[in-house]
């Protein structure tokens, strides 16, 4: 079978998920990276290779590379993360840290954790997605060639390109252009010369084809399978092309490499292709006087499970709720949604909001990373394992989740708060994605990008501010209650309004009004809560619950 008849092109996940939204820490350059290699190749007893042992990881990012442990451990933790685990592998990892009493423990148990060392090299590799060069901030784009800018839909404007991690033509450019600088960061110490470099005669082995499948998977042509790179590069009648050698076992460098480029096409199921050939849905609730240029797009129709997108752009003046199986276990991008209320009761993937301005949004339990880049007064409801956000303004933030929220460079005004929230099927969303009520880092924010040193860009939530939110929405299932309950001094305040309710309620009571002083008071009391829910906003979050007229009803799907 001949080469042309193989398609290879790079996952999107690592990168969506993987590449931490900040620029990487100056010593994750290829130079430290190589000697990375070397150092734990060489010390496969001491839990360096295969599997890194976080004990280990910790001696280098600490003790060579001069990490801060903290930073360390969100690297480890985001590819740990990554890793295909069973839901209740996570959630008896929740409940080994739960039971943890001091540091000391959790670090304890933290030293049982290992990865797999190739792939997280790998992993530390692409984290120069997000680099900020010179070049780049002179003349834009990093690397311009036609193909990107002919292919690359009109959804998002030019902000695709802004946001590398979910633009799939970055993802392909990075890994075609860093081919090599991949593959020498794979090879066995003995394959390379004193300066780190491969030979022409250099050999690769399995282990490491295996460790590239982490970024790169393709198809056979007219075959619907997807297969993992390792398993295409072994196939029998392949071995020519990709320069595997049945009798050393391994791969020629030079014929690899140049295999790997010949077949490194765009990705079928990335963000471009569900763009431009994807399923469009029509979601949202229609509030009468907007205009309809909300795009709605998925690719649950053709992609694989772990392959699911569904990208929200332009939803304005509108309630767009929804729980269905084309959400379940999709990455969601939602970008340019404004004065909008939006509800998406699934358990997903990942999500990404971009861009957004005055608007709610309420998440299924989120089972990698929930991602705020450029918001302006939002609010997010949400269980999920991380939360990161840069460049928003003035948001609010109410969480459940067992990771520290990262807060990236460029936030004012950041406020985090208890979650708050419950529908039906929450509790067992959250099962299906490992997710458990305790540990709860809600309050316990990591600020990864400190810019003059300033701890004030976050606050918690003052008590006397907080309110339940209620989701309006009817559904089958059995959670009744905020999963974990609330942190007592909320619990505190609600108790005290609940009061003032009640006193109010017997002073009326006590007042022996008429029945036309009853029906003016009624009519005061009405007034002023009409009032209230103009001033507030809440005016039009309700009216945009009334359902569409009949001949607008939601497209299913």
């Amino acid at each position: 079978m001949d080469q042309s008849s193989v398609l290879l092109w790079v996952k999107a996940e690592p990168f969506i998920v993987g590449a931490l939204q900040v620029p990487p820490p100056s010593k994750f350059s290829l130079h430290y990276l190589r000697k990375i290699s070397t150092y734990v190749q060489i010390r496969a007893t001491e839990g360096a290779y295969p599997r890194l042992y976080w004990s280990t990881w910790r001696h280098i990012a600490c003790g060579k590379l001069q990490l801060a442990k903290d930073l360390a451990w969100l690297y480890f933790e985001i590819f740990d993360s990554l890793s295909a685990k069973t839901p209740e592998e996570r959630l008896e990892w929740s409940e080994v840290l739960s039971n943890c009493l001091s540091e000391e423990e959790v670090e304890k148990q933290r030293n049982q954790l290992s990865v797999d060392t190739l792939q997280f090299l790998l992993f530390l590799y692409i984290q120069q997605l997000n680099k900020v060069s010179l070049r780049t901030s002179l003349i834009g784009e990093e690397w311009p060639s036609p193909r990107s800018r002919s292919q690359s839909p009109d959804l998002t404007e030019k902000s695709n390109c802004h946001n590398k991690n979910w633009n799939d033509y970055s993802h392909q450019a990075f890994v075609y252009d860093h081919l090599s600088d991949l593959l020498e960061l794979l090879l066995d110490p003995e394959q390379l010369t004193a300066s780190f470099h491969s030979t022409h005669s250099s050999l690769v082995s399995r282990e490491a084809v295996v460790a590239l499948s982490f970024l790169i998977e393709g198809t056979i042509s007219r075959a619907r399978k997807v297969y993992p790179l390792h398993e295409l590069a072994l196939w029998q009648p392949l071995h020519a092309d990709s320069g595997f050698s049945k009798i050393s076992k391994t791969f020629s460098f030079y014929k690899l490499e140049t295999w790997l480029r010949s077949c490194l096409t765009g990705n079928p199921f990335g963000t471009s292709a569900c763009l431009k050939s994807g399923k469009k849905l029509a979601w949202a609730h229609q509030v009468e006087g907007t205009t309809k240029r909300a795009k709605i797009a998925c690719n649950t129709h053709v992609a694989p499970r772990m392959h699911r997108l569904v990208v929200m752009s332009q939803v304005y003046k509108q309630t767009l709720a929804k729980s269905s199986d084309t959400l379940v276990g999709a990455h969601v991008k939602i970008h340019r949604c404004n004065e909008s209320f939006i509800y998406l009761l699934s358990p997903l993937r990942s999500v990404t909001i971009e861009k957004c301005r005055n608007s709610i949004f309420v998440l299924g339990p989120v089972g990698t990373t929930l991602h705020l880049h450029s918001c302006d007064n939002v609010k997010v409801i949400a269980v999920c394992h991380r939360l990161s956000i840069s460049s928003t303004t003035g948001c609010i933030f109410h969480i459940l989740t067992p990771t520290r929220p990262l807060i990236l460079s460029g936030n004012q005004t950041v406020t985090f708060a208890p979650f708050h929230t419950h529908y039906p099927m929450l509790e067992d969303h959250m099962a299906r994605t490992g997710l458990a009520t305790v540990p709860n880092y809600w309050d316990n924010p990591m600020v990864v990008c400190r810019e003059n040193s300033d701890t004030s860009v976050f606050q918690l939530l003052p008590p006397c501010e907080f309110y339940v939110f209620i989701i309006p929405f009817e559904m089958e299932g059995d959670t009744t209650e905020i999963p974990g309950g609330l942190p007592s001094v909320y619990q505190k305040a609600l108790g005290q309004r609940e009061q003032k309710i009640q006193i109010w309620q017997k002073t009326v009571k006590e007042a022996h009004l008429t029945k036309d002083q009853r029906k003016q008071f009624q009519v005061l009391v009405e007034n002023k809560f009409y009032e209230w829910l103009i001033n507030t906003g809440h005016r039009q979050q309700l009216d945009s619950l009334v359902p569409p007229a009949a001949g607008s009803k939601q497209a299913a799907g």
